[in-house]
């Protein structure tokens, strides 16, 4: 076997359970009743947080109403200062278990301990692993023992061989129900939050089986760059992505400045439609 023949093999004999091998289709993967690495590209919305149950439904309602499939919501926050916000807890998720069953959304929310994999797994319909967690092992180990999805975030210093590495560690556990997702990585300059690695999503999403969104959100920090970075992934083949959007960004409780009002959102979806038309992706709704 040539040396080229054998490097397009190496992330299949590096990572035997998600790793593509020719032209091997992409898994799809289910939240709910929504395919991800199907025909369509799919958007996940929400607030960076719950902060109560007026505003987690009533951004439910909103993002129903504009066409995301899949709300997104924290209830457990790794905050960097510990003595800010860090989620209501199990209150939290029963408030977005709350706010799925009245706007039809299927939710994803993150796990943050081993401990707690078992008491969310009946509650959830899809774990979120954050970055900061991505390389927590006995936390992979747990959650390749559900049968529940899991979004497994790259962390903002990690390699793409690093990610994947994660990726086969809840695969190999028995759950290969995986969706990547890309949220920036840590580089020089001060201007963005993280800097969001399109590339990088791109070869895991050739290199790899696993459906990969990202999450420009967290990437830039900067909700102007948000929509041009959600339109460039639609063209770019990726299979959805995850945005913040929040009522009132200016009173929020984390992350309120990259997030998007909710109008920015309904303008954001009107302009990806027609991206995901010119490229024949079409976009769930």
């Amino acid at each position: 076997m040539s040396k080229l023949a054998d490097a397009k093999r190496e992330p299949f004999a590096t990572h035997p359970t998600i790793g593509r091998c020719d032209a091997e289709a992409t898994r799809v993967v289910h939240v709910g009743d929504v395919a991800f690495g199907g025909s369509e590209f799919v958007v996940i919305a929400g607030p960076c947080a719950v902060e109560s149950r007026e505003q987690i439904e009533d951004i439910a309602r909103s993002m129903a109403k504009h066409h995301a499939k899949v709300l997104r919501g924290g209830a457990f926050k790794p905050r960097t200062n510990p003595h800010t916000f860090r989620g209501l807890g199990f209150e939290g998720v029963e408030l977005l278990r709350r706010a799925s069953v009245k706007s039809g959304l299927p939710f994803v929310t993150e796990v943050l301990s081993p401990a707690d994999v078992g008491e969310l797994g009946p509650r959830v319909d899809a774990f979120q692993v954050g970055a900061r967690n991505m390389q927590n092992f006995a936390l992979l180990d747990e959650l390749g023992r559900q049968s529940k999805p899991v979004l497994l975030k790259r962390g903002f210093g990690a390699t793409l061989s690093e990610w994947l590495h994660a990726a086969e560690y809840v695969a190999q556990g028995g759950n290969t129900e995986i969706i990547l997702c890309e949220r920036g990585i840590r580089s020089f300059g001060g201007e963005t939050r993280f800097v969001l690695d399109l590339a990088g999503a791109l070869w895991a999403k050739q290199h790899c089986v696993l459906p990969v969104v990202i999450d420009p959100s967290h990437a830039t920090g900067d909700p102007a760059l948000v929509a041009p970075l959600t339109r460039a992934a639609a063209a770019a083949g990726l299979d959805g992505v995850m945005v913040e959007v929040h009522p009132d960004p200016s009173v929020a409780l984390s992350d309120g400045g990259q997030a998007l009002m909710v109008d920015e959102f309904a303008t954001l979806m009107s302009s990806l439609r027609l991206v995901c038309e010119a490229v024949e992706r079409p976009l769930a709704s």
